[in-house]
């Protein structure tokens, strides 16, 4: 399982790897549970975590930014159920350019909750941006044959795609 696959959904708690998509919802994975269930677009909400910024003095950063500081941090992290006050004290010593004014105690409670759920699932906390720079460098490397083995493909992906749509009769004649 990769980071890249989990996902907050909306009034459900915790956090859920995104086992299947689909055009109303999606199939999802309870990290602590392990449960699977189908989750509705018409109610929930889907956040991928790699997409989540936090406010900070400067420029925004990426969850996976505090997630980080939190992991290289010697203080000693509180309890997800530990009162807000505590939660900000916290982040003040482990990242202190967040801003403050504008994230949640709420937020931050979350973080500390979440970033606890990924450790216990032992999930990897790193961007897959990271990883697809490496995948390039590595096709770069490739052998001529490799790519043009690539290219053959796309020009039928385009044939299928320009072909005409099929006119439907209706049985049923209009007045």
């Amino acid at each position: 399982m990769s980071y890249n696959k989990i996902v907050s959904v909306t009034g459900l708690a915790g956090l859920y790897e995104l086992v299947s998509s689909k055009a109303d919802g999606g199939v999802v994975r309870s990290l602590e549970d392990k449960s699977a269930k189908f989750v509705s677009n018409r109610i929930h909400s889907f956040s991928h975590l790699e997409s989540i910024e936090i406010f900070t003095v400067k420029d925004n950063v990426n969850l996976v930014d505090i997630f980080l500081a939190m992991k290289a941090s010697s203080e000693p992290m509180p309890a997800p159920t530990a009162d807000a006050k505590a939660i900000k004290a916290y982040f003040e010593k482990v990242y202190p350019d967040m801003d403050f004014e504008r994230v949640y105690g709420s937020d931050m409670k979350k973080m500390v909750k979440w970033y606890d759920i990924l450790t216990k699932a032992g999930i990897e906390i790193k961007l897959s941006n990271v990883a697809e720079g490496e995948e390039t460098t590595a096709a770069a490397d490739e052998k001529p044959v490799e790519k043009k083995a690539a290219k053959t493909v796309a020009p039928k992906a385009a044939a299928i795609k320009s072909a005409p749509a099929k006119k439907i009769n209706s049985p049923r004649k209009m007045a």
